[in-house]
């Protein structure tokens, strides 16, 4: 680790599947076991293996047929941790139990009272442990457990859902737009979404780096970026948007508005991808099995469409704007809002509750990912996800009688399924 560059992000804990990599308090940067490149630089074992009086720890050449770590592995039956992973780990045990390398093989104590250890709170603790039933023939439960902690916290949450208001503002008009359900002349096209998008865009933005332990450093995502990296991608796909978001409200603001539809052919896509593109960033997250869903493009895409037309439906009741002539609408508290905007509105609301519900109540393919979506339904953040579920519906109930109450409800029941859906995949010990 070159602690001079480190941002802190902590993507690399979140994608590590063996919980091996930490934040040090005293200088914020991540860290990890390294080792002992230096020992090894000058043909000395690490110190762990030096220091063992039983040759418990071994360290070799797996290539070299006469190492006595070769000889042990290609003989006599070891085991690896997680290998479902697919990361080829080079750490072998022999002799483990498998509940001792299964995070899930034992059962954690109830109330978290273990036979050796006591542990204090701690924000954003994950606890070791099969939470539920007995997990094995073997009847294990943990005795001994020491703190770990999620690697994101609400701001992250917060990010996502910030994200989808900025992507979808500027979406749904352009798409309302291109199918000619709204002239790219009026002025929610013109400066009212844009203007939206960009301060959701800021706030973005702000969210991002308050969550880094080195916010200093934010810059190196531009000027030294790793491009494996989705963090980084999506660094210059936000920086991008925003200056199409910049550059849509200045021609509106000289009297261009013209070239607004030229730059939508730009911006659209961009805010898809701003949307979408968390769900990649997810998926090298390895280590987090409930965000590894291959519809979470498509799912992210229908948040950003909900957020986008439930805070421009917000928007136009609160300030009174009509809709084109000839339009059919639907009359709000104050103002008059554009019948396609509501049908958006209607089919993004329904499509996101169908998606949800699935995630609920179809069965996972790993027990780290049933674990997750147990505890988001029904476990510590159960009652995120569930009044958030139930605010969705009351969006698309309201919507024909009170469009600020449906498009609020809406945007508070995204806001609370995104928390759920962010730290209930983290909820899973890895250790």
């Amino acid at each position: 680790f070159d602690k001079s560059i480190c941002i802190g992000c902590k993507a690399c804990i979140a994608a590590c599947p063996y919980d091996a990599i930490f934040i040090n308090p005293d200088d914020k940067s991540a860290e990890k076991c390294n080792f002992c490149a230096h020992r090894l630089d000058v043909g000395l074992e690490p110190a762990c293996v030096v220091v063992c009086p039983t040759q418990a720890l071994l360290v070799g050449d797996m290539n070299d047929p006469l190492s006595a770590v070769s000889q042990i592995i290609h003989q006599d039956a070891v085991a690896v941790r997680r290998p479902e992973k697919e990361t080829r780990p080079k750490v072998f045990y022999k002799g483990a139990d498998q509940a001792t390398l299964d995070p899930l093989g034992a059962r954690r104590p109830d109330g978290g009272l273990f036979m050796w250890s006591e542990q204090g709170d701690m924000d954003h603790q994950v606890h070791s442990g099969h939470p539920g039933p007995w997990n094995s023939s073997a009847a294990a439960v943990v005795s001994y457990d020491v703190p770990h902690r999620a690697p994101w916290d609400w701001r992250v949450s917060a990010y996502t859902f910030t994200k989808s208001v900025a992507a979808g503002a500027y979406l749904v008009p352009l798409l309302l737009g291109a199918l000619g359900f709204l002239p790219l002349t009026s002025a929610l096209w013109g400066t009212q979404a844009p203007l939206i998008a960009m301060a959701a865009l800021v706030v973005t933005g702000a969210f991002l780096v308050w969550d880094l332990e080195h916010p200093e450093r934010f810059w190196m995502v531009l000027f030294k970026p790793q491009w494996r990296s989705w963090l980084v991608r999506g660094g210059f796909i936000i920086t991008g948007y925003g200056g199409v978001l910049a550059a849509h409200l200045g021609a509106s603001m000289i009297g261009r508005a013209d070239l607004t539809p030229l730059l939508g052919w730009v911006g659209g896509p961009l805010a898809a991808m701003t949307a979408v593109y968390t769900a990649y960033l997810f998926a090298q997250s390895r280590a987090r099995d409930l965000w590894q869903s291959p519809l979470l493009p498509a799912h992210l895409l229908v948040q950003a469409l909900l957020a986008g037309s439930a805070i421009l439906v917000v928007a136009l009741a609160m300030s009174g704007m009509a809709s084109t002539a000839g339009e059919a609408a639907t009359t709000g508290a104050v103002g008059v809002i554009p019948g396609a905007l509501v049908a958006c509105f209607r089919l993004a609301i329904a499509s996101h509750i169908l998606l949800v519900l699935g995630e609920a109540t179809m069965g996972h393919p790993t027990a780290h990912a049933a674990l997750a979506a147990r505890e988001m339904v029904r476990g510590a953040y159960g009652h995120f996800f569930w009044v958030g579920l139930a605010a969705a519906l009351l969006g698309l109930i309201a919507v024909g009688w009170s469009p600020v109450i449906a498009g609020t409800a809406a945007l508070v029941g995204l806001a609370l399924y995104e928390h759920a859906f962010v730290q209930a995949g983290q909820a899973v010990p890895l250790a």
